[in-house]
């Protein structure tokens, strides 16, 4: 059954979700874990990206043990990032990688990857169901030389479309955000000669660029706005009822943001030795060209305990028969090989 996710995260401040988690072993999985159910409180905070997934987790886990208390507070990755660099949070979920300003010390953490989902590209434009962006269309548009919706390069590639002179309103992050990394990393990679903004957790936007906070903020602007477009993940996008474009690939192929399209990208990623990959622009007919990985970010040490067991137990969970909760919420599923190297670095990087 679906998992409702306003149900979930109802009445909850802040997007702070608190739920009882079990131990890896006590939940049908073989890979990791003691057998003894864990008991205590973590806290994590980070992406916004996967959140739905998280809560289906959380909420599915809660019922297996309520003896462990889990909060995972959708900031952006950036806050996340930071907070765990302060030593704020027992873990932070992240959709970019750790950079040198992110206040994170090299060698004291582990990515662990736990599901990928198309960052979709949204938009509000009554009578328009449909629409086609090319790569240098959509860097256009988004780099701000492109600024109404008639405009000759949007129309030359959707010839069926009646486009309006419409204004564009550019839906962006307000937040340090992973997903503006993501999304800004495949304009960089696709069209460089368009693109020249640049990437990372923020950017510098042109001036018809209205900000949101989370990905939530930003499907709100695109629904309120008629002439927005901007970048959300599915999970939100479908929740929203947004309508969302099919964006060239690196095959030319025009792709809609499905977990199918998705798949199809994580296929042809490589993973770096850290656990890191990059299934943007991913060659393939029907890999969705802004397929973007998230992660979870782990501690080499733990003062605690009791807090490392609880980390490495729900961590474990979201790997295992987590997995199966991907899909329903509008996220891909690790691949076997991929699942398996982040349970071993899971287990190699808390030990028992």
């Amino acid at each position: 059954m679906k998992l409702n996710r306003r149900a979930i995260i109802g009445g909850i401040t802040a997007g702070t979700l608190a739920f009882g988690l079990a131990a890896c072993g006590g939940g049908g999985n073989e890979e990791g874990g003691s057998g003894d159910l864990a008991s205590g409180e973590i806290n994590a905070s980070g992406a916004s990206f996967p959140d739905a997934f998280y809560a289906a987790a959380i909420e599915a886990y809660a019922e297996v043990n309520p003896d462990l208390m889990v909060s995972y507070n959708a900031t952006g990755s950036g806050t996340g990032k930071s907070e765990f660099g302060e030593g704020l949070n027992d873990f932070a979920g992240t959709d970019s990688l750790v950079k040198d300003d992110d206040g994170v010390e090299a060698g004291s953490f582990q990515y662990i990857p736990t599901v990928a989902a198309p960052i979709t590209v949204s938009y509000n434009l009554p009578g328009v169901d449909a629409l086609q962006l090319p790569q240098d269309v959509l860097a256009g548009i988004f780099g701000g030389t492109i600024t109404t919706w008639n405009d000759q390069l949007i129309a030359a590639a959707n010839p069926d479309a009646t486009l309006p002179d419409t204004a564009i309103t550019l839906a962006v992050r307000s937040d340090g955000s992973g997903t503006t990394t993501n999304f800004s990393k495949f304009l960089e990679a696709a069209s460089p000669d368009v693109w020249t903004l640049g990437s990372g957790d923020t950017i510098e936007w042109p001036g018809n660029a209205v900000a949101g906070e989370k990905n939530t903020g930003v499907a709100q602007i695109i629904q309120s706005t008629e002439g927005a477009i901007g970048y959300v993940d599915l999970a939100d996008a479908t929740e929203s009822g947004l309508v969302t474009a099919s964006i060239e690939n690196a095959d030319g192929a025009f792709i809609a943001p499905t977990l199918e399209g998705a798949t199809a990208a994580l296929d042809g990623a490589q993973v770096e030795a850290d656990l890191s990959y990059n299934p943007l622009n991913a060659a393939g007919a029907e890999a969705y060209p802004i397929t973007a990985p998230t992660y979870i970010l782990i501690r080499t040490e733990y003062d605690d305990p009791n807090v490392a067991a609880g980390v490495k137990e729900f961590v474990n969970y979201l790997l295992t028969d987590g997995q199966d909760l991907a899909a329903e919420n509008n996220f891909a599923a690790l691949p076997t090989g991929l699942r398996d190297q982040a349970v071993e670095a899971l287990n190699s990087t808390i030990a028992d």
